[in-house]
């Protein structure tokens, strides 16, 4: 009985996985599909314009918006050599561009007449009641985001969603004409959480905007520290430059790469995850805390060229095809960093990290979504020329199975493995060589880094034993790059200066006022101290000295810092509260171990578009007769 319920049980499962399984290849078939018709609908536009041919016009379109058949099929005959495609497809194309345009010269007169725009939105995949079809929103662009997101969310049966104009969030709480939407804006729906579909343990997490939320404030944390702290007990992050040696960047800018950094890294976690919705939240983020920093420094790290690429892959993944003007833009914007970063021939990077076989896997990246984009335009030549480059770097980045079963058998971890044998051309001896001293590398700079803390903490505590707060000892240090005669004679010079200032302060005091506490019974002392503290205000120097007795302590009678509120330039203390270092730790746990992680791709996802590719470009054309 027990055996005969267990097999029920495994063949519905099957069944179930059959049905899942066929929906999948469904849904991959009619991307492709919407991929091919756009590589024709673009070499249609080109020929179109060169032609000087406008489809919404006559002899095309009648009076009435519908086609003129007969030179809609005489354009269709003519075009279809050229494309070596059928004339149905050919025809098929010529009256969707016609019909686009019908559309949006309706959507233009409606916008004139009654200020009603027209919008297209890129919905989920899993929303679309007809894939083939485009789906459009009329609105007034002088209206709240809410207000539009709450009538898609209607609409199209959505709770939680986030709109997305060229790569950037829409504010809920602004106008849509004030964040740059306007007439025939093609905008993008993401689902930020759904909890119909969501596990109990994904129902006890916080939706993603808390996670946004929730994200930016530990980095925050993170980025305040000033590395003072334990390190055995408190976390720290640190920018390094490409060897790992720590960079001095102004606070405000090393704050905003944190936050940045921080941002892309939990992106890049859920873009493992395939969770591509919320991993595009996260990048766009990211993207704009990367805004805030300067260009000499963006320059000069790859993380901002990283953050592009990966944009575009979630576009890619989430079928996003419409946003090829950011793609496009994102792309060009991540191979000119490259190029910075790397060098025109990666001499820099040779120079720096003595091989460039791990950062090619960025390349072969950036080549294959050229490509992508390129048959997406009906540039066919220029994306076989890209998908040449891909290929070329595939067959060298792919490692070699039995190898990387011999570095493993070893003790080395796969990743280390496929990293090593990309930095050495594949050779198994070289590779080998190659992770043991990296292994090296890391535990010296681990070494190093941990000993630099202690000696900041140490330094800042002998100049807390001397007499001064542990926040001006620790931003005197800062001042003077870590040596501790310097920082006591910052804070000496701070002191004097202060006491100085009581001095003439103390001269100030007015007799007449000294004379109304005498009369009221305080000591000349106290009450000279207390009108100073409380600048000249009798009626407050008398509640001090009554609060105290008559006797100001020692506390109240010491000279306040004079050290300036965090500048832009100075470290700020941060606390260590339970809620924060909760926090901290739940951040750091998106933040791989491992600094060539990024690096670290295993090459499928783009194996299978490679294939994809391959197929659209050498299909062999099929004719009608």
């Amino acid at each position: 009985m027990t055996t005969t319920s267990s097999s029920c049980r495994h063949g519905v499962f099957n069944g179930y996985l059959r049905t899942f399984i066929t929906a999948q290849l469904l849904v991959i078939e009619l991307y492709h599909i919407k991929m091919a018709e756009q590589n024709t609908e673009a070499k249609l536009k080109n020929l179109l314009k060169q032609e000087k041919i406008q489809l919404w016009n006559p002899p095309y379109t009648d009076e009435e918006n519908q086609a003129g058949r007969q030179h809609m099929q005489e354009l269709a005959e003519r075009y279809a050599p050229l494309l070596r495609l059928p004339e149905a497809d050919v025809g098929g194309a010529l009256e969707t561009i016609r019909a686009q345009a019908v559309n949006r010269g309706k959507g233009n007169k409606t916008f004139r007449e009654t200020s009603v725009a027209t919008l297209e939105l890129l919905l989920p995949r899993d929303s679309k009641k007809d894939p083939k079809m485009k789906n459009f929103l009329e609105t007034r662009l002088d209206v709240p985001v809410q207000q539009v997101v709450d009538r898609i969310g209607e609409e199209f049966s959505l709770k939680h969603i986030k709109l997305i104009l060229n790569g950037r969030t829409l504010c809920a709480d602004q106008r849509l004409d004030e964040q740059g939407v306007k007439n025939h804006s093609k905008m993008m729906v993401l689902k930020v959480s759904d909890a119909e579909q969501m596990t109990r343990e994904e129902e006890e997490k916080k939706n993603q905007s808390e996670s946004l939320q929730r994200t930016k404030k530990g980095f925050q944390i993170l980025s305040e520290r000033d590395g003072s702290e334990d390190p055995d007990t408190t976390p720290y992050l640190e920018i390094a430059d490409q060897r790992g040696n720590p960079l001095k960047i102004p606070h405000q800018e090393k704050k905003a790469l944190i936050l940045a950094m921080g941002f892309h890294e939990k992106g890049r976690s859920l873009m493992k995850r395939k969770q591509y919705d919320n991993a595009l939240c996260h990048l766009l983020q990211a993207d704009q805390q990367f805004s805030k920093c300067g260009s000499a420094l963006l320059s000069s790290v790859d993380n901002f060229a990283v953050l592009q690429l990966d944009i575009v892959w979630c576009y890619r993944a989430l079928e996003a095809l419409s946003c090829l003007d950011d793609s496009r833009s994102r792309l060009q914007r991540a191979e000119d960093c490259f190029l910075k970063c790397y060098g025109e021939q990666q001499q820099r990077l040779l120079m720096i990290k003595g091989n460039s076989g791990r950062e090619e896997v960025l390349f072969l990246r950036l080549y294959l979504l050229q490509s992508l984009l390129s048959y997406i335009e009906g540039n066919d030549s220029q994306a076989r020329l890209q998908l040449s480059k891909v290929e070329s770097l595939y067959g060298r980045l792919c490692p070699d199975s039995e190898k990387m079963a011999q570095l493993m058998a070893l003790g080395f971890t796969e990743r280390e493995a496929r990293l090593g044998l990309r930095a050495c051309q594949g050779d198994l001896q070289e590779a080998a060589i190659h992770i043991s001293n990296r292994r090296q590398e890391r535990q010296e700079l681990m070494h190093r880094e941990r000993q630099r803390r202690r000696t900041r903490v140490e330094a800042i505590s002998t100049l807390v034993e001397l007499g001064f707060s542990r926040r001006d000892a620790a931003r005197a240090l800062h001042h003077a790059e870590g040596n501790v005669d310097k920082a006591y004679a910052i804070l000496l010079d701070s002191s004097q200066a202060a006491q100085a200032t009581n001095n003439n302060t103390e001269g100030a005091v007015s007799p007449e006022k000294v004379e109304q506490l005498l009369y009221l019974g305080f000591e000349r002392d106290s009450s000279e101290a207390a009108l100073r503290l409380t600048d000249g205000d009798v009626p407050s120097a008398t509640q001090l000295l009554l609060d105290n007795q008559g006797v100001l302590s020692s506390e109240l009678l010491s000279p306040p810092s004079t050290s300036s509120s965090p500048s832009s330039e100075e470290p700020s203390t941060s606390s260590n509260s339970p809620e924060d270092n909760e926090l901290v730790n739940e951040v750091l746990e998106d933040i791989s171990r491992h600094e060539e992680d990024y690096l670290d791709l295993t090459l499928e996802e783009e194996s299978d578009l490679i294939a994809v590719m391959k197929t659209y470009l050498n299909r062999e054309p099929t004719l009608t007769v």
